[in-house]
């Protein structure tokens, strides 16, 4: 009877519409089962052309072979800079490379990354400091960043176009950013 009589009032029919719009929002602005699952990534990654070492093993008198040293392959694309991703808000391992591919064009490839899945998470390449620990996960959007697009996958190999006109000198850094919260998942230096 109490409970009919509760139903029949405006306020808690005012009560209820504030709790489900509330919750809907809430559930929309966190996005709790990103944490749940994952999206896998596997796209093919540029060959990167490695120096070849030529040297002749130490205390052989005579070349053990006549074969000519191998050169670099002249379709791989060429190393900028390299890192390793280290864990900001959330656990995050991998590494982010940046490659001149044979047409000129420059692309960050993401390599083995593992992170958790999360609400507006994007790339961005910054001017900022990798900081280890919780001092580092709110100082990328401090700077200079430019936002390659949002992330692929939470998890394997991924590469983003690099626009022609960002001037790579000063960018320095990789963060996987959480655009919603302002926060860095993960980050690498690149050097």
């Amino acid at each position: 009877m109490l409970i009919r009589r509760l139903f029949r009032t405006p306020l808690t029919w005012i009560a209820i519409t504030v709790l489900a719009a509330g919750s809907a929002f809430g559930l929309y602005w966190f996005q709790p089962w990103k944490l749940l699952t994952d999206a896998e990534v596997a796209e093919r990654l540029s060959t990167v052309a490695t120096p070849a070492t030529s040297a002749a093993p130490t205390g052989s008198a005579t070349p053990t072979s006549s074969a000519p040293p191998a050169s670099p392959d002249a379709a791989a694309a060429t190393l900028v800079s390299s890192g390793d991703f280290i864990s900001h808000e959330h656990d995050t391992s991998g590494s982010a490379r940046i490659v001149r591919t044979v047409d000129g064009q420059h692309r960050l490839e993401l390599v083995g990354l593992d992170t958790s899945n999360g609400p507006d998470l994007r790339v961005w390449l910054t001017d900022q400091p990798v900081i280890e620990g919780r001092d580092g996960w709110h100082v990328f959007d401090d700077g200079r960043w430019v936002e390659l697009g949002r992330l692929k996958g939470n998890r394997g190999d991924q590469g983003y176009a690099i626009p022609n006109d960002v001037e790579l000198s000063d960018l320095t850094s990789v963060s996987i950013w959480c655009k919603r919260f302002a926060v860095s998942f993960g980050a690498a230096t690149l050097g």
